[in-house]
């Protein structure tokens, strides 16, 4: 009996001018890059604010940063960590890199010390590429214990005129800062010759990213996303929303996520169109510069349109231009897409993916609306994209599909889907069942072939498209000296998605308050990670085995939010 999945009744929601499937790639993202530097080398590459950079420019600057990894020794497979916001120097340090046939490490600006020093001796990054601010308040203390050989420090002021920083919110708080001993990039890329022996031949299957993403022991994994992952769904991307000449991307999501990096970097890379950046996420200057550069698409979390809709004085942005609207990373509530199209005109398409399939195995298509499903009332995040092989699985029994209208673990495969994780044998293969990748999502499947999330298999927390294990609070948590037990769980918010709570049994009564176990959490964790609130009990649930009870903390928490 042949499968309900294999006969793919969702191509049928397909656009006419979207094929069943695509080519594969047969040149590696470097080489896609400098295609599009040939077809239009005075073309936009990258606006940032209100200035610009050629893809010539760009060009040449990535050049003279293969070169300067190539006199530093860096080697074909070493590792190259980024750690920016949404800078020009982001995509000079990228594409450079990909030159030297180097992997790019995107490091989330968010991190703290304890945690960028995981990435950096995890991966075994040989070269830092850091904003100037990072590197004062956390990658210099960080550094000296990790195999980084080479830090380079940037400004978010560079490619900006004098005094550019008392105009844009963004940048309200940059002023530039030297360090003894660390040479400045952009200086530095100036100052050298750029040689062509510098460029490594790069294949499909090698890898181009090393994305870290949170995985089922808590401890944050390295995915490798190979050239061809990323060249592929780049491709989805344009062929799906026929992004075309005329068409830009408007950087809205952060590029050290996996939606930047294929849905803005590798989509404008590949079209060789321009990338609208301004530095970190803000409503105002998002409303700003849609205005001033007429954008035609954008994803993003729901979190940022939200923003950008309560944004006061919104009502009187014209967002007309960005008509090819997409949004990824946490569900939509059917409600807010209705208020923003009826503020601004535009319809929010939704998006499904993660970090190990690159972005999207799952669009709603262009134009169309997503239906809610009754009986959960979420909104579909669409239908499988070209070459996506889906099915839903038994959550007990990955060998066994469910079939139309049942609840199933989301499985995918195809040219998508990530190598596998970094030096995690094990891992990678507890993460496959019979060729697929097992997402941890549960979903439904509709008659139409609509997919729609109704759950989580896993406990992770998912806050405005970040990730966030539970363990990881907890152990900072525990780091307290009053902290005798801890879990933490995620509830349900408004503006987030979900939110982290913790609950907290203290060695001595009147140790610490919630208030002071909050601001220790703070001080320690990114921003998104760390509880906003924390509930003190005596002890804290258990199984007979003395397991937390989680899911009972977790449900009680909800009913109560």
């Amino acid at each position: 009996m042949s499968s309900v999945y294999e006969s793919k009744p969702w191509l049928e929601r397909y656009a006419d001018h979207v094929p069943k499937e695509l080519p594969l790639p047969e040149r590696s993202m470097a080489d896609l890059f400098e295609e599009s530097v040939e077809r239009a080398p005075n073309r936009d590459a990258v606006r940032y604010f209100d200035q610009s950079l050629s893809y010539g420019e760009l060009n040449g600057l990535a050049d003279r940063f293969a070169t300067l990894l190539s006199d530093r020794g860096v080697e074909k497979g070493d590792r190259v960590a980024v750690y920016t916001q949404n800078n020009p120097q982001f995509l000079i340090a990228q594409y450079g890199a990909w030159k030297r046939g180097a992997i790019v490490l995107p490091v989330n600006p968010m991190l703290k010390e304890k945690e960028l020093d995981y990435h950096l001796n995890d991966s075994g990054a040989k070269v830092l590429v850091c904003l100037e601010s990072l590197y004062e308040s956390v990658a210099r203390e960080t550094v000296p214990d990790t195999a980084v050989e080479h830090v380079l420090t940037t400004s978010e002021l560079d490619f900006l005129p004098e005094g550019a920083e008392e105009d844009l919110a963004p940048l309200a708080d940059a002023s530039r800062r030297r360090f003894e001993g660390v040479p400045d990039l952009l200086e530095t890329l100036r100052a050298t010759e750029p040689d062509p022996g510098a460029r490594e031949s790069v294949s499909p299957e090698d890898t181009a990213y090393l994305v870290y993403t949170s995985g089922t022991t808590g401890q944050p994994k390295g995915t490798m996303e190979t050239h061809s992952n990323v060249a592929f769904n780049s491709e989805v991307y344009r062929t799906w929303m026929r992004i075309g000449d005329d068409d830009s991307v408007f950087g809205a999501a952060p590029l050290f996520h996996i939606t930047g990096l294929i849905g803005h970097v590798g989509l404008a890379g590949l079209a060789g169109v321009p990338l609208v950046l301004f530095h970190r996420f803000d409503p105002e200057e998002a409303l700003r510069l849609v205005e001033k550069w007429q954008p035609t698409m954008t994803i993003a979390s729901i979190t940022a349109f939200m923003a950008m809709m309560n944004t006061p004085g919104s009502e009187n942005s014209d967002l007309s231009s960005l008509v090819k609207c997409y949004s990824g990373g946490a569900p939509i509530p059917p409600s807010v897409a209705e208020q923003f199209e009826e503020k601004f005109g535009m319809y929010i398409h939704n998006a499904y993916g993660l970090t190990e399939s690159n972005s999207p195995t799952h669009f709603v298509p262009w134009g169309a609306h997503a239906p809610v499903d009754e009986e959960s009332g979420a909104l579909s995040v669409g239908v499988p994209v070209p070459n996506c092989e889906t099915r839903l699985v038994d959550v007990e029994d990955p060998s066994e599909e469910v079939p139309v209208g049942e609840s199933g673990e989301f499985a995918a495969r195809g040219p998508m889907i990530f190598a596998g994780y970094w030096n995690k044998p094990e891992e990678t293969e507890e993460a496959f069942h019979d060729g697929y990748f097992l997402t941890g999502d549960v979903a439904v499947m509709d008659e139409d072939g609509w997919f729609y999330i109704v759950d989580r298999k896993k406990d992770m927390i998912n806050v405005s498209g970040y990730k966030v294990w539970p363990r990881e609070v907890e152990d900072t948590l525990y780091e307290h000296p009053q902290v005798m037990e801890a879990a933490a769980v995620g509830v349900p918010d408004e503006y987030r998605g979900e939110t982290v709570h913790a609950f907290v049994a203290l060695k001595e009564e009147d140790g610490a308050t919630e208030e002071e176990l909050i601001a220790f959490c703070k001080e320690r964790m990114a921003d998104y990670k760390y509880p906003r609130k924390i509930k003190l009990l005596d002890e804290l649930p258990k199984t007979a085995t003395g397991k937390f009870l989680r899911r009972e903390l977790r449900d009680e928490e909800r009913a109560e939010a």
